[in-house]
């Protein structure tokens, strides 16, 4: 779950970087497209993400009901869909946990694998629904595994292929494919949506059915996993906004070598 989290603040600020300005291949003047789109886009992205450490904070605090640690929660849920094989380890760091399908490994960060709050069983329940998922060949997940490779290519090339076509005029149709291969990673935050959504409602779902929580622990998890994937709506909305963005602009631009 959290893990992402890094992911999403990362897709927050690649493009500030790369500000290209309406009609100023070269970046000179003001880019309306990015104060009408990404601006407010960054807005509601920042506010998920104050939302998330919020509800975190809060029920990092309240101790569950069973005194269950992230680990042993983790451990139950995986036990009871017949994933013993599936270890449970320790990653250093604050909300680095996650699901690696690479060597099907559990990792939680400290406070979630030892600690006792409702946060920690929510989280750790959450990334055994990634597991769980890969087991079960979960197709959104193996589609969003698929198109990783493509997605880290098109973030690397794509605004090279952007900025050469601005430059270059007679080679506009480079700056296209800078725009389809950008597409990538707005396809990746898509598809990614259906995954986070889903491991957190097997999270809830196991919770209950394995009676690691009561009723009062299950509302906090509830809150903690939905303000996490609202960060998942806003990544996407970020990226969306960062898509039209360049299209717009090389649209103009190929209107104007038109005329």
């Amino acid at each position: 779950m959290l893990e992402t989290l890094t992911l999403f603040a990362q897709g927050m600020y690649t493009d500030q970087s790369n500000a290209i300005g309406v009609g100023y291949p070269m970046g000179i003047g003001i880019d309306y497209y990015y104060v009408l789109l990404v601006i407010p886009a960054m807005i509601i992205a920042l506010i998920a993400q104050a939302k998330v450490k919020s509800a975190y904070s809060k029920y990092a605090k309240v101790g569950n009901s069973r005194n269950l640690t992230g680990a042993q929660a983790a451990r139950m849920i995986l036990d009871s869909h017949g994933l013993t094989y599936v270890p449970i380890n320790v990653v250093q760091g604050e909300l680095t946990d996650h699901f690696n399908p690479t060597d099907n490994t559990v990792n939680l960060s400290p406070a979630v694998y030892s600690g006792t709050s409702v946060a920690s069983i929510g989280i750790a329940a959450h990334e055994v629904g990634h597991a769980i998922q890969h087991a079960e060949g979960y197709t959104p997940n193996k589609i969003r595994s698929a198109i990783i490779p493509v997605t880290n290519f098109g973030s690397q090339v794509s605004m090279i292929l952007i900025l050469l076509g601005l430059v270059l005029s007679s080679f506009l149709w480079l700056a296209y494919l800078g725009v389809i291969l950008y597409s990538t990673a707005t396809l990746f935050q898509l598809v990614t949506l259906p995954v986070e959504f889903n491991a957190s409602n097997r999270a809830l779902k196991h919770i209950k059915e394995l009676g690691i929580a009561n009723d009062d622990d299950y509302k906090g998890v509830k809150k903690v996993l939905t303000a996490a994937a609202m960060t998942y709506v806003a990544a996407l909305i970020t990226s969306l906004a960062n898509f039209l963005r360049l299209l717009l602009i090389v649209r103009g631009s190929d209107s104007r070598n038109r005329r």
